[in-house]
């Protein structure tokens, strides 16, 4: 069992947009319901690639968007619904509780969070971070576990990368 001091982190470079809707790919193999992701990174780092790369390898066809302006896309997944959202253009951290979105982190559904510290002391803990950075042309990507749970996801993913 992993305890809170224990970090597990996994590293890749990806070079291109291809390369990002992959690892958005790898990470979907693992995913479950009550799972929570912290996505940071710049914009147009990727964050938004990335999760369009989860929701094909999860069978979603439909159209992927960006919820800057929306602050909030979910999609009806067979097993969970996936909440995307993005926090970009909250001013107050109080916007998270006046949005509603408190009660749909109920743990029934997997939460991917851009820009998480616009709701910083509202937000559920996540399971795992990732940051996107932009290398030149390319991406470099951190997963982070933050969780016991996102260790063992963490663990398990990194033997698929």
């Amino acid at each position: 069992m992993h305890t809170v001091d224990d970090i597990v982190r996994c590293r890749r470079r990806l070079a291109d947009e291809a390369a990002t809707l992959a690892f958005g790919a790898q990470l979907a193999r693992q995913l479950a319901a009550g799972m929570t992701f912290y996505l940071e990174g710049d914009l147009g780092a990727g964050k938004t690639t990335l999760v369009r790369g989860m929701l094909r390898a999860l069978g979603y066809s439909g159209r992927v968007k960006s919820p800057t302006y929306t602050l909030a896309e979910i999609y009806s997944l067979p097993a969970f619904e996936l909440y995307h959202f993005d926090l970009y253009r909250m001013h107050d951290p109080r916007e998270w509780l006046d949005a509603g979105f408190r009660d749909i982190s109920d743990g029934q559904a997997v939460s991917l969070i851009e820009w998480p510290e616009k709701a910083a002391g509202w937000l559920p803990p996540p399971d795992m971070i990732i940051r996107l950075t932009i290398a030149d042309e390319a991406r470099e990507i951190e997963c982070e576990a933050r969780s016991s749970r996102g260790a063992q996801y963490l663990e398990s993913f990194c033997t698929l990368c």
